[in-house]
Formats: C-alpha cells, structure tokens, sequence
C-alpha cells in the first residue's frame, strides 16, 4: 500500500515523522511530492501558493508511483475554507483517477467521528490566520474554547519550535476541558507528544500529521488500528470515508 503526500517545499517535520508512525506496518510506505510554501498569511499572494495547478501537476508525479491515495499534507484550509481543499482533491482525482484527502479533511472527520464540537486549538499561525480558521470552525458549529499560537509568519521557523513547547501549549488548552484538542500545523512538532496528553487528560489529540496520514491510509483502505499506539484518531472509522483503492 502506498501513499502519495502533496508536501509544502519547506516542510522538515512531515517527512521524518510519518516515516516514524509507520515504522511498524512496511507493507505501508508514504511518498512525498513537493510543491513551493515558503510563508503563511492571508494576503493573496500568499494564498495563491495553494492554487489547484501545482497541486494537480505534483499528483501527477505521484501518480507514477501507483499510490493508492493522495494527501495534500497542508493545513491551507482551515483558513482558506473545506470548499478549497474540496477543489483540489476533485482536481487531483480526476488528473489521476486516485481517492484524495487533505489534512483539514480528514481533521473534519474526526471531528464528526468523535462528535467533538469544543475544541482547543494550538498552531503556530499568526493571529490573524489563527481567527480565520477559529471563524471557520465556527461556521460549522464547532466552537474553540481554548487557543494558543505563536505568531510565526513561517513555514520553514514552525519546525524550530521544540516538541516541549508544543506539549505546553496543549496541556494549556487541556485546562478548558475542550471535547478534542486541534494541532493544526504539519511542520509542527506535536505529533510524538500527543498519545502521552491523551492518556494524560482524557482528551482526544488531533494531531495534524497523524490525522493526515490516518485520512489517507482511509482513503486507499487500508487499516488503521495497527497505529493505535500512536493516537486515538487511528481507532476512528467514519463511515463517510470509503476505501478506494486503483490497480497497483
């Protein structure tokens, strides 16, 4: 089973970390594909980085690897809207004939999984991205009740924030008792962190790159539970996520 990631160019964390939760299932390998994120923000010229044709021309490359699923493996929609992820995985499927999902997508589903509808949210947006993706999570009924950020303009700088301090940032959340807590960043370094708060406070953690790389293994149908270790999310099954899987 393989798995194609549409990659931000400046990611370090991504890679190395998925590698890491697969570790133990090598009969499940994740491919990365990269397309240029150099900076975060709501100007248009910065949200023009996320425009469908680079997104298509990268599922192409991974196309030839005979992936089973894409992932766009950014979190651009959380503040760009679902509408935006939307569009490009139906441009990318119909490019490669391949089942995608993006990082916001799948946060999206386990949601819905988990029926959690207060959150905690950690990232390390600037404040003005930070209230676009709490307003977006708003729209769809889903109230944040604790927030941190850390103001970086990145995306290269969100890898140079220590696993430490994003554990801080969550257990700051946790006090709220929200019913899931959101690190929405995949070049962020919550993701080894995350099963210790969860056993810790009882709170689910959704951590971007393992609910990613969840949403895609879903998409191409291949089991999560062996990942288990690594988070709840792995135990979720959605029924509105539904194996799709080409020839190999």
């Amino acid at each position: 089973m393989r798995l194609g990631m549409l990659t931000p160019s400046s990611n370090t964390v991504l890679e190395p970390m998925t590698a890491r939760l697969l570790a133990g299932t090598p009969d499940i390998t994740a491919h990365f594909q990269r397309l240029r994120v150099l900076q975060i923000g709501l100007d248009p010229a910065l949200s023009a980085q996320f425009d469908t044709g680079p997104m298509v021309a990268a599922a192409g490359l991974l196309a030839d690897a005979k992936v089973h699923s894409l992932c766009w493996n950014g979190t651009s929609g959380a503040w760009l809207g679902l509408e935006a992820d939307h569009a490009i995985c139906a441009a990318a499927t119909a490019a490669t004939g391949i089942p995608c999902t993006s990082a916001t997508l799948a946060l999206h589903d386990a949601l819905a999984a988990l029926g959690a509808r207060r959150v905690g949210l950690v990232t390390p947006y600037v404040g003005d991205v930070q209230a676009a993706i709490v307003a977006r999570l708003a729209a769809r009924g889903i109230a944040t009740v604790a927030e941190r950020h850390l103001d970086d303009p990145g995306n290269y700088s969100f890898a140079d924030h220590s696993a430490d301090r994003v554990d801080a940032l969550v257990r700051e959340v946790a006090a709220a008792r929200p019913e899931a807590i959101i690190i929405h960043c995949t070049n962020f370094r919550g993701t080894e962190g995350a099963p210790a708060i969860e056993a810790e406070t009882g709170i689910p953690v959704l951590d971007s790159i393992a609910v990613a790389l969840w949403g895609a293994m879903r998409a191409a149908g291949a089991p999560t539970a062996p990942l288990a270790a690594h988070g709840r999310v792995f135990t979720l099954e959605p029924d509105d996520v539904r194996p799709n899987r080409p020839t190999a």
